[in-house]
This record gives structure tokens, sequence and C-alpha cells, in this order.
């Protein structure tokens, strides 16, 4: 198959087929393998990130450099979560909530892919 009838063939995809598919893939990952050991690198990246941030010449004493990395992991963290309940609140005003129904697939996406619930 050439690189364009391959991409042609994706962009005609279902986005509920695909995210079926990634969630498929997601679980068998996870049946197959510990997701602490797949995920460890890119962890152990994100939470150093927050130590580089309050310590970038790692002049701090390391425990002086952690209490400060947790607290601006908790800090990074309130900020999501401040900003989701605005994304939250300003869908609800505008009228445009959305429900576990809007994002959830349909029988016929499960169907297609072979699953008999």
């Amino acid at each position: 198959m050439s690189d364009d009838s391959r991409s042609d063939s994706l962009s005609s995809f279902d986005p509920h087929i695909m995210a079926l598919r990634g969630r498929i893939g997601a679980y068998r990952l996870h049946a197959t393998h510990d997701p602490r050991e797949t995920t460890a690198n890119a962890r152990a990246a994100f939470l150093s990130k927050f130590e580089k941030d309050v310590d970038p010449d790692e002049t701090l004493p390391p425990e002086e450099r952690q209490r400060r990395a947790a607290a601006a992991r908790k800090a990074h963290f309130a900020r999501l979560a401040l900003k989701s309940g605005q994304k939250r609140r300003e869908r609800k005003t505008n009228g445009h909530a959305r429900s576990g129904a809007d994002t959830a697939p349909t029988p016929r996406h499960d169907a297609e892919l072979g699953d008999a619930r």
C-alpha cells in the first residue's frame, strides 16, 4: 500500500471507530504489560520538569528542591482544575453542556468492530 492511499484511507475513517481502535490497542497493551513500566520514563521526565523549573541551576539542597517541585506540581494541577471548571461553567452557561451520551460510541460502531455487546 502506498503512502498516499494509506493516508486517504485513514482520513476517511469515522472518528468514533478510530477512538475505539485506539482504546482496544490501549487495553491490549495494558493486558500484556504493566502500565507503570510502560509510562515510567514519561512520568519521570514530566516530574523532573518541575524540579528544573524551581531550581534550574541545581543550587538548592535536594530536599528543598523536591519540596518546591511538589508545590509547583500542585500549582500546575490547580491551574488545570481552575481552567477546566471555568470551561465547564462556560459550556453550561452557553447551553453547550456535554453529556456522556455525546462521547459514547454507538452500538453500530461496536458491531462494526465485532464486539458482541
